[in-house]
Order: C-alpha cells, then structure tokens, then sequence
C-alpha cells in the first residue's frame, strides 16, 4: 500500500504485512451478553456515588436532576441504536465522530471518551476498596493493595477470553441486580419520607429543593452515574454475532433496565437510615442502608454481595478501555503496538495493560501526593467529575455526529432507526452542554474540568505535529473514507 492523503491533512501510512491480522478480535456476544455488557458497565453507579447529589441538590434536586438526565441518555442511547448497526466498527463515539466530522473531530471524540473509560473504573475501584475495608476492617493504608488486587484479577479476565469475560460479565450483573432487589424489598417497609427529607433547608427554599433550583444544576454530575457507560455497547460491535440485529436490542434493553433501577435506588436509599443528610455523605450507601435494616453483623454479609455491583462494572469497564484503547490505536491515532492482541485469545491486550496501569499509575500518584484522606476526596469526587466531564464531551459529539449523518446521508443502510430521531439527540446535546457549563463555571468541579481540558489539548497538539501522519486505514477509516471522509 502506498501512502495516501485524507481529509483534514491527514496521511494515512503503508502498514506491513499481517498488520489486522495480529490485531484480530473473535465474535461471541449476543443480545443477553450485550445486555449485560451495557447494565454491568452502569450498575455500580447504584452502589455508590450518585448518592452525593443528594448533599449537593437534596432528594427533590437529585430526583429532578435524574430525570433531566435519563432525558439526555434516552436520546443517546436511541442515537447510538441507530448509529452502531449502520457502522458497526470497535471504535464506537470515535468511529462515529471520524465519518461525520472527519479525523480531527473523531479523535477529539476518542479522546474524550478515553478520559470516561480510563478514570471511571478508577473510582470504582476505590468504592470497591472502600466497600472491603469497611467488611473486612482493613486499615486505611492498605487500600492500595485492594486496588492492585482487583485490577489485576480482573485484567487477566479480560485478557483471557472474550467467552469468559462476556460470561462472567453475565453473571456478575445477574447477581448485582438480585443483590439490588434485596435491597429494595427490605428497604421498602423502613421508608420515610421525612428522612428522605430531612436536609434542611437554605433561606427561602422548601424540604424537597433544599438548595433551589441551582441544587438540581449542582446535582446533574452525580445523576450520570446512574447511566454512565452504557454507551460503551457499540465498542463490542466487532464482537458480537449479529451487531445490525443485536446491538439496538441490547443497547435498549440495557437502557430500560437501567431507569428502573436508577429511580427505585434512588428513592429507596434516601428515605432509611439517617435519610439523604446521612447518605449524600457515605461512601457506600447500600452498606449504610443495610446497617440501618438489619444491622451491622448481619450487614457485612450483605454488603460482600453488595461487592457485586461494583465488581460488574469494574469488570465491563475494563473491557470497553480494552477496546476503545485497541481501536484508535488500530488506526494510528495512539501507538500502534497498543493494538496488538493476544494471538491466541484474541483480546486486546496491549490496550487493556495500558488503561489498567495509566489508572492505577493516577490512583497512586494521588494517594502517595496527598495521603489517604486527601485522596478519598480526590479519587472519590475530583476523578468522578473528570469521568463525566470526559462522558459529556463525547456525548455531544456523539449527537452531533448522529445530526450529521442523518442530514449527510440519509441513504446508509440504517437496519434500526430512532423513534426520537433529530430532536432526541438535540436534547442529548442540549443537556450535556448544560451539565458541562456547571461544571466549567463551578469551582468545585472546576478542579476536575482542567485536567481533562488539559489531557486533550495534548492529544490534539500531538495529532497536529505527529499523529496525524501515521494514521492506517482501519475499518472505522476506510468506511469514513468511502462515505465521503467525513471532512
């Protein structure tokens, strides 16, 4: 192959021989594995962290600020139903982003969603830690050694088989949401609406908007962790059996499922225990809400199936990096070696070794930076708010490019298409501009917008100097390349 000019200034290079046959991926998933990659991915989000919206916003401002963003990942999700089977490459909000608004657009994209995928299992991981320290009354400095622990289970999971990682992936989610169900069938007689209301109120506000409208702005962050991930479905296009068929299945499948959760989690958790005062400051809240219904012996027992959750969204994160990683890499915007697969198995390898020790590597750096309480702060809130500072860039872009592609070209072969259409992804784009202008003009998630903003004026700096020279014509570029190179 002859060096070749793209769009945008771009030069794609001559690759050697056996290039995409050294960087294979094997098809395995179904509808139910897609599923239970998409739920699994979200699920820990019900286990902890959305929870500090209720300290921010109050029960009445994190329930509004819920459904303002169940809202915009209605519209995502519907967008990415459509967008995943009419291109159905690994590369997901990047492959999207490169055949709508060519290469400088989608490696932004990819970009931002490297930022989601890297820090989120992160933080919970750290949940997880946190979690098995309070089971297993482990002291605050072992922490790290939770960390060390799951990701390297969990890595060689991953590494070892698609087959295995979708069937563990399966499972776990199946015993996290058992473990939920428990949860609310128990909480179910304890509730209180004065708990869930005993936040008191700022001058001039009311028990259910505690802190007024601007509560609900402070909460939106927080709500995204009831759903952040679920669009890293389409990562698995090149895994799945039947991606035109399955994927908008799966994808909406794992949606509905999700919002059932979300609300019922939500409400539930607030009104036990010491109500959202108590729980919009706990770091594991189901533990929290299981303490005040059974108490603590028996709550340990409970809170090591509570583990579950956590551990299903560890697991599935893990692999959408795997890919996400595996795929710009495929088409030279990372290293190329990062591509590489396991020659046997199939499963990126090189990619996932890189996400796990780039995550590890800034949960250390904190930890060793800023000593355990510091960073309980930082991994528990400051990561969190990257991770979704990261997820709503690439949500716009991603109902931006589904905008693009059905005005640009309403001929694709489009095996499902958006009920929603067009205005579902307005109001997607709509609410994560509105979820990112709080956090730009709040300062404190200000400390989480700049590194990010950071981490991506770096990547775009070294595309304009370097990367854009050396980029391959993988399946996601040589689609965007046909339908007109998204320029």
């Amino acid at each position: 192959m002859r060096e070749q000019v793209g769009p945008g200034g771009v030069t794609y290079a001559p690759v050697a021989a056996g290039y995409f046959e050294s960087r294979g991926l094997r098809r395995h998933a179904g509808v139910a594995s897609l599923w239970a990659l998409g739920v699994g991915a979200v699920i820990s989000g019900d286990f902890s962290g959305w929870n500090f919206g209720l300290g921010v916003g109050g029960f009445g401002g994190m329930l509004l600020a819920t459904l303002v963003i169940m809202v915009m990942y209605l519209g995502l999700t519907f967008s990415l139903a459509e967008m995943s089977p009419a291109l159905p490459h690994t590369g997901g909000a990047y492959s999207f982003a490169r055949a709508t608004m060519g290469p400088w657009g989608g490696f932004f994209t990819g970009l931002a969603e490297n930022v989601e995928f890297v820090l989120t299992p992160t933080v919970v991981v750290f949940f997880i830690s946190t979690y098995m320290g309070a089971i297993f009354d482990t002291p605050g400095w072992a922490m790290p050694l939770w960390w060390l622990g799951f990701y390297a289970a969990f890595l060689a999971l991953n590494i070892w088989g698609v087959e295995l990682s979708f069937r563990v992936t399966l499972v776990v989610t199946l015993l996290a949401l058992a473990v939920l169900a428990l949860f609310w069938i128990s909480a179910l007689p304890h509730f209180r609406w004065d708990l869930a209301l005993n936040i008191p109120p700022a001058p001039g506000q009311t028990a259910f908007l505690p802190f007024g409208l601007g509560g609900v702005l402070a909460a939106l962050p927080f709500a995204v962790w009831f759903f952040l991930a679920i669009e890293q479905l389409p990562l698995a296009a090149e895994e799945s059996h039947d991606p035109q068929r399955d994927m908008p299945r799966g994808i909406l499948a794992g949606m509905a499922t999700l919002v059932v959760t979300a609300f019922l989690t939500l409400v539930l958790t607030a009104g036990i225990g010491g109500g959202a005062a108590e729980m919009g400051q706990s770091a594991e809240p189901i533990l929290d809400g299981f303490r005040a219904i059974y108490g603590s012996d028996l709550a340990r027992l409970l809170a090591l199936a509570a583990v579950i959750g956590l551990v299903a969204s560890f697991h599935t994160i893990l692999f959408a990096f795997g890919r996400q990683i595996y795929s710009l890499s495929r088409a030279g915007y990372f290293p190329r070696a990062l591509s590489l697969t396991h020659p046997t198995r199939k499963t990126p390898v090189a990619a996932l070794l890189a996400g796990s020790a780039l995550g590890l590597a800034i949960m250390l750096m904190v930890w060793l930076a800023v000593g355990e309480a510091g960073a309980t702060t930082i991994i528990g809130t400051t990561l969190l708010n990257m991770a979704v500072f990261g997820a709503m860039l690439s949500y716009l872009m991603q109902a931006i490019a589904f905008i693009r592609l059905r005005l640009k070209r309403p001929d694709i072969a489009r095996p499902y298409r958006s009920p929603l259409g067009i205005p579902g992804a307005v109001a997607t784009a709509t609410i994560a501009l509105l979820t990112l202008a709080w956090q730009v003009q709040d300062p404190a998630y200000r400390a989480a917008v700049l590194p990010v903003a950071g981490w991506i004026a770096v990547g775009m700096a070294y595309f304009a100097l370097r990367g854009r020279h050396r980029l391959v014509l993988s399946p996601e570029e040589a689609f965007a390349m046909r339908s007109g190179g998204g320029a």
